[in-house]
């Protein structure tokens, strides 16, 4: 079939649906102002992306509300950002790989309900999980380190939320200090701040912007 042709017919199937069918989605998909979140991705293709939280790899054991697509958004000018630090760091034979950008506020309540139900609040008491996170804003990051060539991640010392003194930015020594300071130095020369409790979360510094709880699949 003809893409003209397929698009009239899609359009017709849409047109045919209940009611009650697209107003659900209508609902589930509030109004978000074109530009507001951009795909890193579609800005720098050698920038990796491997979203956690899309699936049960992670500390929850369960994939995160809001994120049925496995894709990282973030606010036009930290995207941006993200993408200078990025080509920084191929100056010297390394790049980016993306864990988490924008994370919608369902999901950051749903980090908050699993550590009060399984007995873990004390990752919120001790700032390693928000109940409020830059992440919701679309200016925060979760990143490390990759060797450009084979993509493989360089070693930083633990795994991505380790909810202990290990992940402390300045708590490494040898090759894992060094490698720490190389990403926090690429990250904060475009703009970024880190979290020094977690040598993987950055935030875009000097701007504010709302909430958003928008599942990551309503974004084109």
């Amino acid at each position: 079939m003809k893409p003209l042709v397929l698009a009239a017919a899609i359009a017709q199937l849409v047109a045919c649906a209940p009611a009650a069918t697209r107003s659900a989605a209508s609902a589930e998909c509030p109004p978000v102002a074109p530009g507001t979140l951009v795909d890193v991705h579609s800005l720098a293709r050698s920038l990796r992306v491997e979203i956690h939280y899309a699936t049960p790899d992670n500390f929850t054991g369960a994939p995160l509300p809001g994120y049925e697509h496995a894709r990282a958004l973030l606010r036009p000018e930290a995207a941006r950002a993200l993408v200078r630090a990025h080509r920084r760091l191929a100056e010297e034979g390394y790049g980016i790989k993306v864990w988490d950008a924008y994370r919608p506020v369902r999901a950051t309540r749903a980090m908050v309900d699993w550590a009060e139900r399984s007995g873990n609040r004390w990752v919120v008491e001790q700032g390693y999980v928000a109940e409020r996170s830059g992440h919701n804003r679309g200016g925060t990051v979760d990143v490390t380190l990759i060797r450009r060539r084979s993509g493989r991640e360089a070693e930083m010392g633990t795994d991505y939320d380790n909810f202990s003194p290990a992940s402390h930015t300045a708590n490494a020594g040898g090759q894992v200090e060094e490698n720490r300071r190389r990403l926090v130095r690429a990250m904060e020369a475009e703009g970024f701040r880190n979290y020094d409790r977690e040598w993987w979360h950055f935030s875009y510094a000097g701007a504010e912007w709302e909430p958003l709880d928008v599942p990551i699949a309503c974004f084109r």
